[in-house]
């Protein structure tokens, strides 16, 4: 059983002002594994004090110097790295591989990339007699996800950090061990204090008031449509830099010469092990109508043999829902393809056998879906996946674009050429092409609803840093 009962405010752990308890259950058992107190809006306030006070002296500090700090960052982030893995297996669900595997290397690839970023940035650029130079923008407000609870804390954390922001951490609700464990780490590299805040608590507390709070220069959203609205609405009033990252219903063309074993993998790795809780998830697959019996062959086998269940058992390959909602939600969607005449290839609804305990799910594919349904159009963040059939490449691209959303797609062929044709006429932030390996460094956002500003590496950084133009002198 787990017990945080302190917040991180200017550099030392204290108790809220206004405490409340929320309990936490493991999602893979439904049995409570965690008491975690939560901050409210008192807490908020004194946070972004420290942040305000941290600011005028940590942002007037060397690249040099943030360099060294983000390296003794990094040694005490690898000293953690296990005790991370096994926080999000027991918060997320997620299996203890994966979370080894991918969650805590991509927070690493977000401290090491700040630092490669800072070592080559030119902060101050001569124009003829123009001096241009970019600072930080001031305290920034982060607001995490639950479903990436150690790349985004870190990967937001690192960027703001990187440009010479101070920083205070909402983490979700869900999810708060890791970013309680990156707090920790913070501490033990000698962040000075204030630099780095850290409130759990709700998002309509917590969210709603970094999001209007005056001494916020920049609130980071990472989240649903509807939340990232509400938080623009909150802080259009103090005319604060928002940027979010929100949801997608990602499209994946397979192109009419494409290898079905890479199209399978694609799907298995980015959907299934995930539990389709990524906002990315290839969640639609476009699949020429000539192929589309034979994709299936080769698709069933594969989804039939995923190993559901306990997060933590070395041969498991997808694990439980985040919670009890999430799960409702997925089998509401489930239920609205069947009732809209899609086909049911495998899986559908209720738990697999023998995981009654647990919000476990069964991996779903739906065919002869139309981009019309309900289980095309929206985003589920379970492992269901709608396939469509097309006829013509033009009108797989239709399809595809066919979306509010613009977060990622992926694009199977065996032409190359072909493929980045077809790439560069979908209107997403990223797209990736047959096994490319993902580059956490790399920019990352959407078009559409999908978000606005970008993510991660030299982009993440500069949505930190505001313009000054000096003349003369």
């Amino acid at each position: 059983m787990r017990e945080h009962n302190e917040l991180y405010l200017d550099g030392a752990w204290r108790a809220p002002l206004d405490p409340t308890v929320m309990e936490l259950a493991d999602p893979a058992t439904g049995n409570l594994n965690a008491r975690v107190v939560l901050g409210g809006e008192a807490d908020v306030d004194a946070a972004v004090a420290a942040a305000e006070r941290a600011f005028v002296s940590y942002s007037q500090t060397t690249p040099q110097e943030r360099i060294a700090l983000l390296e003794r960052v990094l040694v005490e982030y690898d000293a953690r790295s296990e005790d991370l893995a096994q926080a999000v297996t027991e918060e997320l669900g997620a299996p203890l591989a994966l979370a080894r595997g991918a969650h805590v290397p991509s927070g690493r690839v977000q401290i090491a990339t700040a630092i490669e970023v800072l070592k080559s940035y030119e902060f101050t650029e001569m124009r003829g007699e123009t001096c241009i130079r970019k600072e930080a923008l001031g305290v920034a407000g982060l607001i995490t996800p639950w479903n990436f609870p150690v790349l985004q804390p870190v990967g937001k954390t690192m960027s703001a950090l990187a440009a010479g922001c101070t920083v205070v951490l909402k983490p979700a609700q869900l999810t708060p061990y890791s970013a309680i464990i990156l707090a920790e780490i913070m501490e033990a590299a000698g962040v000075p204090a204030g630099v780095f805040n850290l409130v759990n608590g709700r998002g309509s507390v917590i969210g709603a008031s970094l999001s209007s709070h005056p001494g916020v220069g920049i609130v980071s959203f990472t989240g649903s449509l509807a939340a990232a609205t509400q938080v623009a609405i909150a802080a259009a009033p103090t005319v604060k830099r928002v940027t979010s990252e929100l949801g997608g219903k990602s499209p994946h063309i397979l192109l009419p010469d494409a290898d079905l074993d890479v199209a399978v993998d694609t799907a298995m790795t980015w959907l299934m092990a995930v539990t389709g809780q990524l906002c990315s998830a290839p969640s639609r697959t476009l699949v020429p109508r000539a192929r589309l019996e034979e994709f299936l062959s080769v698709l069933v086998p594969v989804v039939e043999n995923i190993v559901v269940g306990d997060p933590r058992a070395e041969d498991t390959t997808m694990g439980p829902l985040i919670s009890a909602e999430q799960w409702n939600t997925v089998q509401g969607y489930i239920r609205q393809g069947l009732d809209e005449g899609a086909r049911l290839v495998t899986g559908g609804l209720g738990k697999p056998a023998g995981l009654e305990a647990g919000h476990f799910a069964k991996p779903t594919v739906f065919a002869d879906v139309e981009n019309s349904m309900t289980i095309a159009r929206e985003e589920i963040f379970g492992p269901v996946m709608s396939v469509i059939a097309y006829d013509t490449v033009d009108e797989a691209i239709e399809i595809a674009n066919d979306t509010p959303f613009g977060l990622a797609a992926y694009v199977t062929g065996e032409d190359l050429q072909a493929a980045r044709a077809v790439a560069e006429q979908i209107r997403v932030g990223y797209v990736m092409i047959n096994d490319a390996e993902f580059d956490w460094s790399a920019p990352w956002g959407g078009y559409k609803q999908s978000g606005n500003g970008r993510e991660f590496g030299l982009d993440g950084m500069t949505e930190y840093l505001e313009t000054k133009v000096i003349r003369g002198g």
